[in-house]
């Protein structure tokens, strides 16, 4: 699978551009701020109906315009697909696939999967399990439909039960019957979420330990694990044991929005001990084992963006990467520098076709 032609009009900072794109490799240089990463943005707008970075739709906008609107031409096991979004203040968010109009947007998910590897993923190390967990939901979501719609049934029985405690605490009135039907939908949605979670993490870990020890050359020992209450206990249980609990903080405090993944090296965290080089290898790797799950589950090649990653990188590890993603276990890859002479210059020492195009503030040539 490959995107064959991108376009857009008003989006972010682009009046309206147009480009034709490579099977291969396709860089993207230009100074910081000329729009490089906005490009990216819109590919990963038409895989995953929302931008990677900001999740207010009207605020991609192009300043002075009243909507924007992003077109993608696809080729996928030899047909086309052609994919459109568009965004009016004040309207609904549009998206259309061959020219018909999606009813759920859920449904789109996983049709053109895509792995992005952004600076804005160190948040995944360093900030709190929620963006974990948003990366295990998002590879798993790509390749199960079942898993997304499990996931936002959960979600709404979570806010209901929540909003039950509070009322319970604001009142007085203790309902343990409308309380055990939302126990009850929670342990369904809760246990399958966990099983496929489970599941994922289990193949998921040999395929990362192989990307990281390949990109470091075996320098470091990392190690990633999945950390769940259910590993040791019964969801209902947890319930049980947990409702005074949940009473006094107003609040679910056992279940599967309790998830998260350990991340170390050299057996401590890698938040605290991991280098900044070290950090960003660890998030490569994980982003690429993300790449080869999906391949292997969905049968064929994901999209690669990989925006700004050179940095904090050395040399060794630059060319390692770039070797891994040039070959034929990867498909198209969409790359963004600031150095031409960079990017030509790496691609050249592989002996690998890149297709360059130039950004300077809104304006992108080949």
């Amino acid at each position: 699978m490959y995107l064959q032609q991108l376009s857009f009009i008003n989006f972010k900072n682009y009046t309206e551009a147009e480009i034709s794109l490579s099977e291969g490799v396709n860089a993207f240089v230009g100074n910081n701020g000329a729009g490089k990463t906005n490009l990216l943005d819109a590919v990963h707008y038409l895989s995953l109906c929302k931008s990677y970075f900001n999740p207010i739709d009207t605020q991609q906008i192009k300043q002075g315009a009243d909507f924007f609107m992003i077109n993608g031409v696809f080729q996928k096991n030899g047909n086309k697909e052609v994919v459109a979004c568009g965004v009016k203040r004040n309207q609904k968010k549009q998206f259309k696939r061959n020219k018909k109009d999606y009813q759920r947007l859920a449904d789109h998910i996983g049709l053109l999967p895509l792995v992005m590897i952004s600076p804005y993923d160190i948040s995944i190390i360093i900030e709190g399990s929620e963006e974990r967990r948003k990366f295990i939901d998002n590879v798993i979501s790509q390749t199960n439909h079942h898993y997304l719609d499990e996931l936002i049934a959960y979600n709404k029985v979570l806010a209901n039960r929540n909003a039950l405690l509070k009322q319970i605490a604001d009142t007085g009135r203790y309902d343990p019957e409308l309380l055990s039907v939302f126990d009850e939908q929670l342990i369904v949605s809760g246990k399958r979420i966990f099983e496929k979670r489970r599941a994922f993490m289990e193949a998921f870990t040999d395929i990362f330990n192989r990307h990281y020890q390949f990109i470091s050359e075996d320098a470091e020992q990392v190690q990633l694990n999945y950390e769940s209450q259910l590993l040791n206990d019964d969801f209902a249980a947890l319930l049980k044991k947990s409702m005074e609990r949940d009473r006094i903080l107003e609040r679910t405090t056992m279940g599967i929005h309790k998830d998260d993944l350990q991340f170390n090296i050299h057996g401590m965290p890698m938040k605290k001990f991991g280098s900044q080089g070290q950090q960003k290898s660890f998030l490569i790797a994980l982003k690429l084992a993300q790449y080869t799950f999906l391949t292997q589950k969905n049968g064929f090649k994901p999209l690669l963006l990989l925006d700004d990653i050179f940095d904090k990188l050395d040399d060794n590890r630059v060319t390692k990467l770039m070797q891994m993603v040039s070959n034929n276990d990867f498909g198209q890859v969409l790359i963004t520098d600031t150095s031409s002479a960079r990017v030509e210059g790496i691609f050249e020492k592989i002996n690998v076709e890149v297709k360059l195009f130039k950004v300077t503030e809104g304006n992108v040539n080949a």
